[in-house]
């Protein structure tokens, strides 16, 4: 890429496409094409055909994407396999179409199987069953591996797949139902905290709420009280973390110095898991993320650890000496993250 290159970030508001267009601006890059879901509907074919007609970008960063925690996943399956596959049909195809040099898919690490060998490698994908929580998501990510893989094989395209492990930063969705673990664990501890030091006007304006029973009703229906914080499951299960800015770090990196060619082995006759892994390669337990999250924000209650409910996949980390081979490691270490996002979160 050059810096006046034209450059399209779908999903630019997100927490993975904000954290990219952010890291191009420090670079020096001068040339973004934005759209809001409202300016143009991803799903929609024919606004897509449209707009890549119109403003025929050089370079795209495909991190438009519906994604949501454990809840949300096994609730709206049907909404997380059809969306995601839209988008990245739509988005890939326009991009072939219209001669762009090169794209970077963005999947996730859900995409292995639920006993997948730890750590995680690229050879496992498809090895074995997939985590039913959230298998509609993960089929529609590994489809969109084996798009760019294809059109790449069948056209000379270059499009580049990454796989980045649990991310969390600037501009997360912190909602108590849709939003995936630290962010919500961020948020219930500092509600519960505001609670426990009876500063009930932040707690109404952080939730949007008139009444203090009302907030109260509604908290406890998340396990939320002044002096407890329900985490689902027996909190053993490990999880990686990766900051937000950091993967935006390893996309932009990938972005400008390496191509498909460089994801396989000169040579080989059947070309797969082209994929790269993005991630930090060290877990911690949900317990211990708990506990460190508790200490940053300065909540004093309990934690209850609701065994009724599903811990997921028990291990998740990835292998990630395919991206360290590459050239790039990450900077940020987890407390450090956490210390950084939870600022960020109580002064945005």
């Amino acid at each position: 890429m050059h810096k006046d290159s034209k450059i399209y970030i779908a999903g630019h508001r997100g927490l993975v496409g904000s954290a990219i267009l952010k890291n191009l601006e420090t670079r020096g890059y001068t040339r973004f094409v934005t759209r809001t879901h409202k300016e143009l509907d991803l799903t929609d074919a024919n606004a897509v055909k449209i707009f890549f007609e119109k403003e025929k970008p050089e370079y795209v960063f495909l991190a438009a994407a519906k994604v949501g925690g454990i809840v949300a996943n096994n609730t709206y399956r049907a909404d997380f396999i059809y969306e995601n596959l839209m988008i990245q049909n739509n988005v890939i195809h326009y991009s072939h179409i219209q001669g762009v040099k090169k794209l970077l898919f963005l999947g996730s690490t859900c995409i292995y199987p639920k006993s997948c060998p730890q750590p995680m490698k690229e050879e496992y994908l498809l090895t074995d069953t997939l985590e039913y929580t959230n298998e509609p998501y993960a089929i529609a990510k590994i489809a969109g591996i084996k798009m760019c893989e294809s059109y790449n094989l069948q056209y000379g395209s270059n499009f580049i797949s990454v796989m980045p492990t649990n991310l969390y930063g600037p501009n997360d969705n912190f909602d108590l139902e849709k939003s995936h673990v630290l962010p919500a664990l961020i948020r219930k501890m500092h509600v519960a905290k505001l609670l426990s030091e009876s500063r009930n006007d932040e707690v109404l304006e952080n939730l949007k709420m008139d009444t203090l029973t009302d907030a109260k009703k509604y908290l406890k229906a998340f396990g939320v009280t002044n002096d407890t914080v329900e985490i689902w499951g027996t909190g053993a299960p490990m999880r990686e973390f990766l900051w937000s800015e950091d993967m935006a770090d390893a996309c932009v990196f990938i972005m400008e110095n390496r191509d498909f060619k460089d994801t396989y082995e000169t040579g080989s006759i059947e070309i797969r898991n082209t994929h790269i892994n993005i991630g930090t390669g060290k877990d911690i337990s949900i317990k211990d993320l708990a506990m460190l999250i508790k200490n940053v924000v300065g909540f004093k209650g309990e934690l209850v650890f609701n065994t009724d409910r599903p811990d997921g996949t028990i291990k998740k980390l990835t292998d990630v000496s395919k991206l360290n081979a590459l050239g790039w490691k990450h900077k940020i270490e987890l407390e450090d993250g956490i210390k950084k996002v939870y600022e960020w979160y109580i002064n945005r």
